[in-house]
């Protein structure tokens, strides 16, 4: 059974002067003719089709479809293995397409204007975005939440790398003191967790002395808060938080 030209354009959602072009080109010319001299295509002439369509979306040429397919070394088994492996990685690279708009779309939506380079230069594994939801349920009507939206919209990977580092520093002295057996309410101590309180409200909000003993108990009650400063030394986040509520206390 062979079909008419019209039959193989709806058929394949090309038009028929696609069609009429690839015969002229000597690239898909029909096997058959009707009495009347019109086109027919039967099966060989239709499954030459597919492959030529496959490689046009594969953003081949025709003139380089046409070779491939004319080569005589080719079958059909040797079609299908190139063009699963052109597909495969044509997967790949949207994917991380895909993962790079995704970053975009959350990093737009915390106000976080780094590139995807810079955010895992900064961040590393750790997405904040995850905790983004739970940010905002938890505090999103407050002014300290809005006030840190506000200040990190402007910071550069330069800001974001400060931060970093001062906040690093902090709690290096802290694991120091703890590891030194110096006790949690002792003024060097309680010290350095008034370090720590300036540095939140430095860069982020105005982190009064209410709301941060409400961070100290949270860094022992929520398991990845404690979990993130158990990585840096075990214990250290009750230490932190022994430190911060003699600290209030001093204050």
């Amino acid at each position: 059974m062979s079909l008419s030209v019209g039959q193989v354009a709806r058929l394949a959602g090309v038009t028929v002067r696609t069609l009429h072009h690839y015969d002229e080109i000597g690239l898909l010319s029909p096997s058959e003719r009707s009495g009347a001299g019109y086109r027919r295509y039967g099966e060989t002439d239709l499954q030459r089709l597919q492959q030529v369509l496959f490689y046009r979306e594969l953003g081949f040429g025709l003139e380089e479809i046409a070779a491939i397919l004319d080569d005589p070394g080719s079958d059909e088994m040797t079609h299908l293995r190139r063009q699963h492996e052109l597909l495969t990685s044509r997967i790949g690279r949207l994917r991380d397409m895909v993962a790079a708009v995704e970053i975009a779309m959350e990093a737009r939506s915390m106000n976080i204007t780094l590139t995807p380079e810079e955010r895992f230069e900064v961040f590393g594994d750790f997405r904040p975005e995850e905790y983004e939801a739970e940010a905002e349920q938890r505090w999103g009507g407050g002014k300290e939440y809005a006030e840190s939206r506000r200040r990190v919209a402007s910071y550069t990977k330069a800001d974001w790398l400060r931060q970093q580092a001062e906040g690093a520093g902090i709690v290096g002295d802290l694991v120091a003191t703890m590891k030194a057996d110096v006790p949690a309410d002792s003024e060097q101590v309680m010290d350095l967790a008034e370090r720590h309180r300036g540095h939140i409200s430095r860069w982020f909000y105005s982190c009064t002395p209410a709301i941060h003993q409400g961070l100290g108990e949270l860094y022992v009650s929520d398991a990845r808060f404690t979990a993130t400063f158990e990585a840096m030394a075990p214990g250290l986040a009750a230490y932190l938080c022994a430190a911060i509520r003699a600290n209030t206390a001093r204050l």
